[in-house]
């Protein structure tokens, strides 16, 4: 009886194993995923990156054309390692973190994770104000409005829009990525005619950097670089729909071939755009667009006497910021909720969900509100805070978590490893430029 119990048991599990795809093929769910990837990488903060890899000329543009797709590839690689590896796939990076370092450090990671979320979200908020000033005044010829009315009207309609109807809200701006992708390259197409070679001239190097010197001035590119490709929000989902689909053992070959695939049409599709939008300017233009605080399609719209630029680019603009604003917002909101809801049960207090909402309701309007006014450098603000805080959690954190885990033992001693940790110190220590 129980002999014939274990074979049934053994057939079982080898008529399972034989329903499971076969992961070194490719597969309609893994173009799918390759393109989740690719929508989730691409955001806003791509149309401020030929700005940065810009503005310094050739040698800038060289320099983030060569390590673009090593930093993502190996970072996100790594991220996806950490979550893979745990027992708690389910739970996402923050059931990871307290697997591996207990709750104080997933209470730590949480904070990081939302301050890195909420400081983008205040940038998005400078950004579309901006873009909807600059059109006002640019393509419509209108009087630039009060900014402190203007910042206020589109914050609150940005929030009003994600609290009326959330769900809504996160559908639409999932059909709003292909089409943004596809402007993307419609505008690089549309620019060659625009090209020029004033970036390969290496005496605009010293006009362009403001002063920074070379060696700053590529220090200030890895900031920009790790946060323009950044997505650790889908890895965590990403890795779980792997390993239900080909098993825990192919999990990890399965994922480096989607991440392959999908990373190099990232980097493909962005640096054509990059390239394009750079060889349309000189470096001179590139840093007045900085100092202007637009993005690089608003520029382009002001400076290129194009009707079809002049008016599709700021649409495009102002529907990517959007998209990126709505999401951070939304995931910001989310981690914030958690944080203060664990807090107040902590003290013994259960806290209504609707006192914390419309806490939370106030606190990003106001906030959102001050930052849009204020107008602070975008990129700036990139280089600064935002770049070196993802760098801590793409780069610093999985491999300290290799170094540290037992389980993770395994992904220890690769030359990938001293290059991803050596891209994430360099980034970190850009918090500290002001001191140097």
């Amino acid at each position: 009886m129980y002999e014939n119990t274990a074979e049934n048991v053994s057939e079982n599990i080898t008529v399972k194993k034989e329903k499971l795809p076969d992961h070194k093929k490719w597969h309609k769910q893994d173009t799918t995923w390759a393109l989740s990837l690719f929508g989730t990488a691409i955001g806003a903060g791509v149309l401020f990156l030929p700005i940065n890899a810009g503005i310094g000329g050739i040698i800038s543009l060289l320099f983030i054309t060569i390590l673009a797709y090593p930093v993502m590839y190996y970072g996100h690689r790594a991220f996806a390692k950490i979550i893979y590896s745990s027992k708690v796939v389910d739970e996402g990076i923050t059931g990871t973190i307290r697997e591996y370092f207990g709750n104080k450090a997933s209470k730590i990671f949480n904070l990081i994770y939302f301050l890195i979320i909420y400081i983008i979200m205040l940038l998005y908020a400078v950004a579309i104000t901006n873009t909807i000033s600059s059109f006002m005044v640019n393509q419509l010829h209108l009087n630039e409005p009060p900014r402190v009315i203007l910042s206020l009207v589109i914050v609150l309609g940005l929030i009003a829009i994600v609290n009326f109807g959330q769900e809504i809200t996160i559908k639409v701006m999932s059909m709003l990525v292909y089409p943004f992708i596809a402007s993307l390259i419609f505008i690089g197409i549309y620019l060659i005619p625009q090209w020029n070679m004033s970036i390969l001239d290496v005496s605009n190097i010293s006009v362009a950097s403001t002063g920074q010197g070379i060696i700053g001035m590529l220090w200030m590119t890895f900031p920009i670089m790790v946060l323009s490709f950044n997505h650790i929000p889908i890895i965590s989902p990403f890795v779980k729909k792997q390993k239900e689909t080909y098993g825990e053992e192919a999990t990890d070959a399965k994922c480096a071939q989607i991440q392959k695939y999908g990373y190099i049409l990232i980097f493909t599709v962005v640096m054509f755009f990059v390239y394009s939008s750079v060889l349309s300017l000189s470096p001179q233009d590139l840093a007045l667009a900085k100092e202007q605080n637009l993005s690089i399609l608003s520029y382009l719209a002001n400076h290129l006497n194009i009707p079809t630029i002049n008016y599709i680019a700021p649409l495009i603009a102002f529907i990517a910021i959007v998209k990126s604003f709505l999401g951070h917002y939304v995931g910001g909101y989310e981690v914030m909720r958690d944080m203060i809801l664990e807090s107040s049960r902590a003290r013994g207090k259960e806290l209504s969900e609707k006192a914390v909402k419309t806490s939370i309701l106030i606190f990003m309007v106001l906030t959102g509100w001050y930052a849009a006014y204020a107008n602070p450098s975008i990129l700036g603000m990139m280089e600064s805070i935002a770049g070196p805080i993802g760098a801590a959690l793409l780069c610093i954190l999985p491999m300290y978590a290799i170094r540290k885990v037992p389980a993770l033992a395994k992904y220890k001693g690769k030359l990938s490893n001293v290059f991803v940790t050596v891209v994430g110190v360099i980034t970190v220590l850009a918090l500290f430029k002001t001191f140097f």
